[in-house]
């Protein structure tokens, strides 16, 4: 029954690639087997498949013949990717002399699950894992496993964050012994955990956790301003989910590593930015839904804070909450979405001036005087530019 409902949920038929296609002694191993027993299961999941041998040189060969693009994972551990079709396909040289010795080399119980992809298919879990998938427990399968690839360390929180999976107490103690390992890793592999991990619905408790052990004490932030746990959620009524799905991965992230941290791990840029905003307006939160500011203050904080203020609104009382969602959700909010009624090359062709420092604060002039309501439309808009340059103009050259 068990054999039946994984394979009527993954589908074999329909994947880029045929099973008779494959080398004999292939499996489907790790996630998509997981969310398959899950019922979890993505419509074009990603396939982790288990080759005998030569994984690399098959890959390349289906590539060349098939079409689909070929990238060689680990040329030394013989692991290549397949995308193809809208698929990403990874095959791996098996490890060890058989199958299950390959599964008992892996992280977690629930990944070390397989499916032999043969006739007569059979399910493989030599160490537990669907037993622990009903009990709903992370469990490392050993502690040298996790310190022989330390990412492994935090892939157990991102997991719990994803699935809401409690990890089991031994394998806290393992993290917890080895989490001084994790700063060994390629930063770029621990921004791809985090980036999952802070969009999972069980991030905020999982932190915690996180910040209780040290995990990432490397790149942790100290901030302790506004901290954002379990408790915040209760007040979350008046976001739409699309909302909180701009708000929460932006406030998790803040919150858990610092400014620094986040250029060490390779974060973007524009994340970066996006994370020191939001630290520098929450520190500037007075309590009053930011009513002590002045006009200058409050439109640039709309400004910097535009395209992800849900994230600034999940720190206002609740009461609060719910008129600067009404605003924000009304892209015509001259103050929410500030723009100026006027744009730069018009006010040059305008006063026939070369471009200069004063198209900006022309500009910020006027974006400012429709924000706060005093200029209703282009033509009112034209007459203040007007003005500002009879009195400025002597300046602006």
């Amino acid at each position: 029954m068990l054999l039946e409902s994984l394979l009527s949920r993954l589908k074999p038929s329909m994947w880029p690639i045929s099973l008779n296609q494959l080398p004999a002694g292939s499996a489907l191993v790790g996630g998509a087997v997981r969310d398959a027993l899950l019922d979890v299961l993505q419509h074009k999941p990603d396939l982790d498949l288990i080759v005998p041998s030569k994984a690399v040189e098959f890959a390349k060969e289906f590539s060349d013949r098939e079409g689909g693009s070929c990238v060689v994972l680990d040329k030394e551990r013989d692991i290549a990717r397949l995308v193809l079709n809208g698929w990403t396909i990874d095959l791996a040289c098996q490890v060890g002399n058989s199958l299950e010795e390959d599964l008992w080399r892996r992280d977690y119980t629930i990944n070390a699950i397989a499916l032999t992809l043969s006739n007569d298919p059979i399910i493989i879990d030599p160490t537990g894992g669907i037993l622990d998938l009903e009990k709903k427990k992370l469990v490392a399968i050993s502690q040298q496993n996790l310190i022989d690839d330390p990412l492994r360390l935090l892939r157990g929180f991102r997991l719990s964050s994803e699935l809401r999976f409690d990890l089991d107490e031994m394998t806290k103690n393992f993290i917890k012994i080895n989490a001084k390992l994790l700063k060994h890793v390629a930063p770029e592999r621990i921004k791809g955990e985090l980036e999952r991990l802070v969009h999972g619905d069980w991030a905020d408790q999982v932190i915690l956790q996180i910040k209780k052990l040290g995990l990432l004490e490397p790149w942790q932030s100290t901030d302790q301003f506004f901290t954002f746990n379990n408790q915040s959620l209760e007040t979350t009524s008046a976001f739409h989910q699309n909302e909180l799905k701009i708000a929460l991965p932006i406030v998790r992230l803040t919150n858990l590593l610092s400014d620094q941290g986040l250029k060490e791990l390779s974060f973007s840029r524009k994340k970066l930015q996006n994370c020191h905003l939001l630290r520098f307006w929450q520190h500037k939160n007075d309590g009053l839904a930011f009513e002590t500011l002045d006009e200058i203050e409050r439109l640039q904080l709309h400004k910097d804070l535009e395209t992800f203020l849900p994230a600034l609104i999940l720190q206002l009382p609740q009461r609060d909450q719910s008129a600067w969602l009404k605003r924000w959700r009304d892209n015509a909010d001259p103050l929410f979405h500030p723009s100026c009624p006027i744009d730069g090359f018009t006010l040059q062709e305008m006063f026939q001036s070369p471009k200069g420092p004063w198209i900006g604060q022309l500009m910020n002039l006027l974006c400012k005087e429709r924000a706060f309501g005093r200029l209703h439309n282009r033509k009112e808009a034209f007459q203040l530019a007007r003005y500002w340059w009879e009195h400025n103009q002597p300046f602006c050259d």
